[in-house]
């Protein structure tokens, strides 16, 4: 049997109308996804995406409201000094600035030195510290108005006022959703063999905490994340994720959902 199809310039049969509408509703749906996905991968900062530095993965968290911690601090300075930060500026180390491993860039923070009583308004502008415990790398400049530049740490508290951003050439700051609820996980693995991330989710199942597996493709290579549920309050995962490094699981860190 030969099928054919003629082109009908007129579109006089139901079906042919039907079969016309139908493909352009389709092109339409599906062009509007590609451009809609394109879009927002083209919107998404550089700097919030999961990065990884001393073979330890960090994801960014998606806003800075509510956050608040106590821990040490330290600072950096001359070795860094006219060097790119993480955001692409040039690094000052008189400039009151810092940087932090999961804030949004930009997110203005309320330093108090707990050991001398000090405080200062820091703007988040590079990653870091790498070093379990600290929570903040400050600027030379912020160091020294806080106190704690010859000493070289503190223990501080730090709070996020919110995120600075420019409209018609004047700063604001804006407000996020609320970050001390949501979901959160502490990743406690990272495999190429879905054997092993199954073996160590399986043991955390077993122990009662609900562990998941999640997919990543890195650089064309799939890996396997094992993340446990550790609830809705970052404080409370805070908690988790120290008692999981002092556990042995060296690599775990917290992701927000």
């Amino acid at each position: 049997m030969n099928i054919s199809f003629h082109a009908d310039t007129s579109i006089r049969s139901p079906l042919c109308r039907l079969i016309v509408f139908i493909t352009t509703a389709s092109l339409f749906l599906y062009f509007t996804a590609v451009s809609s996905e394109a879009s927002s991968k083209k919107t998404k900062p550089a700097t919030q995406r999961p990065y990884i530095v001393n073979n330890r993965s960090y994801a960014p968290l998606p806003s800075a409201e509510g956050y608040e911690e106590t821990g040490t601090a330290s600072w950096y300075g001359h070795k860094f000094h006219g060097r790119l930060t993480s955001n692409g500026e040039t690094y000052n180390m008189h400039d009151i600035t810092a940087a932090h491993k999961l804030l949004p860039m930009h997110t203005m923070l309320l330093v108090t030195n707990l050991e001398n009583g000090r405080k200062l308004v820091v703007r988040v502008n590079d990653r870091g510290p790498f070093v379990r415990e600290r929570i903040i790398d400050l600027s030379y400049g912020a160091a020294k108005k806080l106190g704690l530049f010859e000493a070289g740490t503190a223990k501080v508290k730090i709070t996020a006022l919110g995120e600075l951003q420019k409209t018609n050439g004047e700063q604001r700051i804006i407000k996020h959703a609320d970050l001390r609820s949501g979901e959160y996980f502490v990743q406690i693995g990272s495999f190429i063999q879905q054997y092993n991330s199954r073996k160590l989710q399986k043991k955390f199942l077993d122990a009662g905490h609900h562990t998941v597996i999640r997919k990543a493709l890195v650089k064309e290579q799939t890996f396997y994340r094992v993340q446990v549920y550790v609830g809705q309050t970052l404080r409370g995962a805070r908690r988790s994720e120290l008692a999981l490094l002092d556990k042995g699981y060296r690599g775990a860190f917290i992701v927000a959902r």
